[in-house]
């Protein structure tokens, strides 16, 4: 069936995803719980909605409901996901996780364990693509550091959430630059690249600062990490290294997992019939995030068949009228929307599609407009009081520091910020052109 997407923008098309939104949005704040309600049943909300508002006949929503759900990109982007999601479950079944913690606490002297700390999460988050990981897997050890030796928890804390942001930004393995990527069309190599150019400078201050805030610690105190294993770490740094070289991501994953299971059949860390399971778990943990995707494509079809899509691109040109301005206006809808739903997955995931045709539209570089979309979701993301992030750390450190001591000390999505309005204004500096 022939399907037409609407020529002219239409308000009312919106109001079901602002039922996805506003519904999922007032369940956490009335729940204090972000992750309260499943993300795909708030979806499911908006997608009634959308079948009893719209006018078209039931077989052509349900064609564009179902077109949206398989769209290539979308499909493409959920089997990342499964194989994305076995990857970090079997390494963490082989204990590999702790390995590259203890390997980081056994070649740091307690001067250096603040941007120690910023290094481990950036490293752990990089590898398994997740910073909620990295923060459940250190903050105790932090807080441990802290009242063992003396130094100062904000710090640290800050020194965790930031590396913790920093690594999951640029993982090739991230749900949040699968997301960017694909919706953007672009290799995650080439958004890796061009990420890196933005969030390194930021990093690498931070470092400095981190440096010298260290020189202050008493040097008397002692850590020291549990044995690890490098052999175990070598998966993590295999599927680093391929997907910054550019191979397809398929492949990376597959042979990670693949590398990964030989390792642990070798320290029988698991049978092979226990291996394939483990695996499956993994494509089930992420079970939330692939119903997400699905069903927000199909929602997006629905919305853009009706001309919701075409009114916020009508709005958003009334202020965008070059290059550098149409930048600032992806990342203010991606911040605007993370803010209100306080998940950088789901943020990216809703202002994508927007985000591509704002890209197409003012002739901008796919993969320039990934790395804002990822940049500015997990500034926003790691900045915000209620996201998992800040609570999971505010949480380990039992009342030790409040949000305003952490927040003050995570200098690095704070830089990040600085050098990416910088960047965008910068880069367009000479290039401006009105459309």
């Amino acid at each position: 069936m022939t399907q037409s997407v609407s020529q002219s923008g239409n308000f009312k098309a919106l109001l079901p995803l602002f039922v996805f939104v506003f519904t999922f949005l007032g369940v956490g704040i009335y729940q204090n719980d972000f992750y309260a309600l499943p993300s795909p049943i708030a979806v499911c909300l908006g997608i009634i909605v959308a079948f009893f508002l719209f006018k078209q006949s039931i077989d052509t929503k349900v064609a564009a409901f179902l077109k949206g759900c398989g769209d290539s990109k979308i499909m493409t982007m959920c089997i990342i996901y499964l194989l994305a999601g076995a990857f970090a479950t079997v390494t963490k079944a082989t204990g590999s996780v702790d390995d590259i913690v203890n390997l980081g606490l056994n070649y740091i002297a307690i001067e250096y364990i603040y941007l120690g700390v910023f290094i481990i999460a950036s490293f752990l988050s990089i590898s398994t693509g997740t910073s909620v990981g990295a923060i459940v897997a250190l903050a105790p050890i932090v807080v441990g550091i802290a009242d063992k030796s003396g130094v100062s928890l904000p710090i640290l804390c800050g020194s965790l959430l930031g590396g913790s942001m920093f690594g999951d930004n640029l993982s090739v393995i991230s749900d949040t630059t699968i997301a960017a990527t694909q919706s953007l069309g672009c290799k995650m190599s080439e958004k890796f690249k061009e990420n890196i150019k933005i969030a390194l400078p930021a990093a690498i201050i931070t470092i400095t600062i981190l440096f010298f805030k260290g020189l202050s610690v008493n040097t008397t105190s002692v850590i020291t990490g549990e044995s690890y294993s490098f052999i175990k770490i070598i998966p993590y740094l295999v599927v680093i290294l391929l997907s910054v070289i550019g191979i397809n991501v398929f492949v990376v994953l597959l042979l990670g997992i693949v590398i990964t299971g030989l390792i642990g059949l070798v320290y029988q860390d698991f049978t092979i019939l226990e291996f394939t399971k483990i695996s499956y778990q993994g494509f089930t943990s992420m079970t939330e995030i692939f119903l997400l995707s699905m069903l927000t494509g199909g929602l997006a079809a629905l919305v853009t068949l009706n001309g919701g899509i075409t009114y916020i691109l009508e709005k958003v040109d009334s202020f965008i009228k070059n290059k550098r301005t149409a930048q600032f206006g992806i990342a203010t809808l991606v911040g605007t929307v993370n803010s209100a739903i306080a998940n950088n997955t789901v943020s990216i995931i809703i202002t994508g599609p927007i985000a591509k045709k704002i890209n197409d539209e003012y002739c901008l570089d796919n993969k320039q407009t990934a790395s804002i979309l990822d940049i500015f979701a997990c500034i926003v993301q790691g900045l915000l009081p209620y996201g998992a992030q800040v609570l999971m750390i505010l949480s380990f450190a039992k009342g030790s520091i409040d949000y305003i001591d952490l927040i003050a000390n995570t200098w690095y999505l704070l830089l990040l910020f600085v050098f990416t309005i910088s960047w965008i204004y910068l880069r367009n500096r000479k290039k401006i052109k009105v459309i």
